[in-house]
């Protein structure tokens, strides 16, 4: 899962030797606040002139309906029909060091066939590592996607250790609720740890 493209994983390739039992609670002293906060899809931006506009990722029609960087009046409307402006709420505060790395706002959660929870990070310009999290029954798995700018295969750096907590009511009510602290194998470099540490407030479908 995780950068720009989501990546499809086999059954196989998901499951991690580790699994980390959670631990079920309503009592969290952290301030979850961040879910209230919100930034717009990757590649949106506000521009001088205050308006929500698109760079590098425009499309050229979208390109086309500027002048010196503003949007022509007479075509806002046209405009924002190209460009998704949504306000998108953060997921996730977090943590972390993994190779490319420049932070994240956004996990996303997905119930699978199986009825485990799968979740994974949104990658941006600088961010190429993902946190992908599976939740079944009374425990979860955890690994990174690497997938680097440079012509290499993607990496996957599987859990080695770590805690999670998740709250129990809200679960159960489709909300991704959780504090959790995790440590992964460097495969690339063993004297460098890897780690996510983070709080995440998501839904799940």
């Amino acid at each position: 899962m995780g950068c720009f493209v989501i990546f499809s994983f086999t059954e196989d390739e998901t499951k991690s030797e580790l699994k980390l039992k959670i631990n079920w609670t309503e009592e969290f002293t952290q301030d979850f606040s961040f879910q209230n906060e919100w930034s717009y899809p990757f590649g949106v931006f506000l521009n001088e002139f205050n308006q929500p506009s698109c760079d590098a990722f425009c499309p050229w029609k979208a390109d086309a309906m500027k002048e010196s960087g503003k949007i022509k009046k007479d075509s806002l409307t046209s405009f924002y029909k190209l460009i998704d402006t949504t306000h998108i709420n953060h997921s996730i505060k977090s943590d972390a060091w993994v190779y490319e790395y420049a932070g994240t706002d956004n996990m996303v959660f997905e119930k699978q066939n199986d009825g485990s929870i799968l979740g994974f990070t949104i990658c941006g310009g600088a961010t190429h590592g993902s946190l992908n999290i599976q939740i079944k029954n009374n425990s979860i798995t955890s690994w990174i996607s690497y997938n680097s700018v440079r012509p290499v295969d993607i990496e996957k750096f599987q859990l080695k250790s770590g805690d999670i907590s998740l709250d129990k009511k809200l679960f159960d009510n489709g909300i991704i609720k959780a504090e959790f602290n995790l440590k992964f194998i460097n495969t690339l470099n063993a004297k460098k740890e890897i780690y996510w540490n983070g709080l995440i407030y998501a839904t799940y479908k």
